[in-house]
């Protein structure tokens, strides 16, 4: 078994450089963001698909969203799978099942609800294959590294967004919708391929699995509902929990709403493109300054301000600005983003040994799941509120949830949970 990168420890500083000297989490991070990039290519190119074959806008969104809606309840239902199974089996198992997807979606025409239907059923598995792989991290990369390691992971996934996207655009108009899937499944091909290759297979004893495990206690099923359930009334969790995901739903909502934002204030052709560039332009550069520049403590001790610093600049768009200050209020709330660095060790150290798998699940199911509820609902307060003010409104929302979070936040590293037993116990409620 290759060597464990070095942890920092305490308030130790590591660097990016370290955490990619780990060989093992160079290779779930290359792969994971070829994943995305994969991800975003397929969406958009499954979007392009539904529409030219219904003329339907709606049904055009609905596949655009399909893939992330259903994840929580696969968190909910499956969860417990990402820490009873063999982690190398599930993350392979994952981009092959994404593979096999893309290749169905590409070669069969299929009625759409059932093109959608196979994309919903693959979503709903997908917190397993994401909850195995960050366990994996979590025991790779500790201390100061481990929160490099999920700043770098956030890096990776804006980019590799950014460049999917694009890169659909063109694959779409060059080869056309179905021919672009087989382009999406080939690289989700190549990241199992590379993962079943290269990543050591684990001993059950390794990876806190014991054979057989997937189906006891009644079963999967089962055993997800009970472990969600005990994280989510376990207090520090639950509230770690919120603190990552309604920050994020609320930017989101308000993202959501640049375009009609731009439209109603006949800015000219292309600028909405410019404006939803500068929240993850922002998110890159904040992540990068504060993983590389502050210690663990400094970034703990600034996850109120960062929290704020991400929603109190949207509350200017009540003013209804042009698009100079429009870009500059979107970056600035973008930098706030990295508040979530300032959490990455708390909530570790909250988790118990045995449940970090469904708890990474998730937390990542439910932030995807509140981003896609986030635009919905600022969209109907846009109705009465003007786009301006829902995205006010969503700066308001986030700035409360900075006064929240101050009310219980502990700017010091918190104390590790010291054993898996009485962790899983339900705490008083906030």
């Amino acid at each position: 078994m290759t060597p464990t990168a070095e942890p920092a420890q305490g308030n130790d500083r590591a660097t990016y450089r370290e955490v990619l000297a780990e060989p093992r989490f160079r290779l779930l991070f290359s792969t994971r963001a070829v994943a995305i990039t994969a991800g975003s290519l397929r969406i958009t190119t499954f979007s392009v698909l539904v529409f030219s074959a219904t003329g339907s806008a709606l049904l055009s969104a609905v596949a655009f969203g399909i893939g992330f809606l259903p994840q929580l309840f696969g968190s909910l239902l499956l969860g417990s799978l990402a820490d009873r199974l063999p982690p190398r089996a599930l993350i392979v198992g994952g981009y092959a099942l994404e593979c096999a997807a893309a290749l169905l979606l590409a070669l069969v025409r299929m009625p759409i609800v059932a093109s959608l239907g196979v994309v919903a059923l693959v979503a709903l598995t997908t917190p397993v294959f994401h909850g195995a792989s960050s366990r994996l991290v979590a025991r790779w990369l500790e201390g100061d590294a481990y929160v490099l390691g999920r700043s770098l992971n956030n890096i990776a996934s804006s980019g590799a967004q950014l460049f999917g996207l694009a890169l659909g655009g063109a694959a779409v108009a060059a080869l056309g919708p179905r021919r672009a899937l087989v382009v999406s499944a080939a690289l989700y091909l190549g990241c199992a391929l590379a993962v079943r290759l290269r990543l050591p297979r684990l001993e059950p004893g390794e990876f806190g699995g014991t054979p057989g495990s997937a189906g006891g206690d009644g079963g999967a099923v089962r055993a997800s509902l009970r472990g969600a359930g005990l994280l989510l009334r376990g207090r520090t969790v639950r509230r770690l929990m919120l603190a990552q995901w309604l920050p994020v739903a609320f930017v989101a909502g308000a993202e959501g709403l640049i375009v009609a934002y731009a439209g109603e204030r006949h800015f000219a052709p292309g600028w909405y493109a410019v404006l939803m560039g500068c929240l993850p332009v922002g998110m890159l550069v904040g992540d990068l300054l504060v993983g590389r520049l502050l210690r663990p403590r400094a970034r703990e001790r600034l996850v109120v301000p960062l929290v704020a610093l991400a929603g109190l600049p949207l509350i200017g768009f009540a003013a209804e600005p042009g698009v100079g200050v429009s870009s500059c209020l979107l970056l600035v709330s973008g930098l706030g983003y990295a508040y979530g660095l300032g959490l990455q060790r708390p909530f570790l150290d909250a988790l118990p040994q045995d449940g970090q798998g469904q708890a990474f699940g998730l937390l990542g199911s439910g932030s995807m799941t509140l981003q896609g509820v986030g635009p919905v609902c600022l969209g109907l307060a846009a109705a009465g509120l003007g786009t301006g003010g829902a995205i006010a409104l969503a700066g308001g929302a986030v700035a409360l949830t900075a006064g929240w979070i101050l009310t219980w936040h502990v700017s010091a590293s918190p104390v590790p949970v010291p054993n898996c037993s009485t962790a899983m116990l339900p705490k008083p409620g906030p």
